[in-house]
């Protein structure tokens, strides 16, 4: 990935909150017949190790978990929230002109040796977390219990788990770093006025990447 340093964000914490807050990563994996991308919801867990590991599944059918290189070095891209910027919005457009479009975003490059596990307990114990996390917020949350026991059976011989040791993370932060200070004001407006859910969310981004 291309990384300015002024883009660069180091902090592996905020790095494994964007991972959390924003799950559904793309696995890039290489295997016979070439590079192959999936959309793969992945939980990060700490194990000791300086990167932590990412879990989850994907479905049997799936051909990735047995045409992936055992062992090989597998890629998770994280996307925080994103958004494109006008130029419109820099007070700098009247002063001089001299200005174009971008677009912000946020990402998180985690990578790490694939390793597939297929066996029943660990998968149970897989659904059993990501149910937990993502059914937290909910009015009456779902459980694995919750369905019948035969039928889980069922689900859970339906998919194979994977697993990343991650080797190394990697995050970009492209949220105006790069602009003056009036420049960061009228981005944030202009994110505002618009009013998408990513809109918002970057503005705030940018907001906090001004801070001292």
């Amino acid at each position: 990935m291309y990384l300015p340093t002024h883009f660069a964000q180091p902090d592996v914490d905020t790095l494994h909150a964007l991972m959390r807050a924003h799950p559904l990563a793309t696995l890039v994996t290489l295997g016979a017949q070439g590079l192959d991308a999936n959309p793969v919801p992945l939980i990060w867990a700490d194990d000791g190790t300086p990167h932590g590991v990412l879990r989850g599944h994907v479905a049997r059918a799936n051909p990735v978990w047995r045409e992936a290189a055992p062992g090989a070095e597998a890629l998770a891209i994280f996307h925080g929230p994103n958004a494109y910027i006008s130029p419109s919005w820099y007070p700098s457009k009247r002063e001089t002109g001299k200005v174009v479009p971008t677009w912000n975003y946020a990402v998180v490059h985690a990578r790490g040796a694939l390793r597939v596990i297929d066996d029943a307990a660990w998968l149970r114990g897989l659904v059993e977390t990501l149910t937990r996390t993502h059914e937290a917020g909910m009015p009456q949350p779902w459980a694995v219990g919750d369905a019948p026991p035969d039928y889980i059976a069922r689900m859970l011989g339906a998919i194979v788990g994977i697993e990343l040791a991650l080797t190394s993370l990697q995050g970009k932060w492209k949220t105006s770093q790069n602009q003056p200070a009036a420049n960061r004001a009228g981005v944030v407006e202009g994110l505002r006025r618009r009013d998408g859910a990513d809109d918002a969310a970057m503005a705030d981004w940018v907001e906090r990447a001004a801070r001292p």
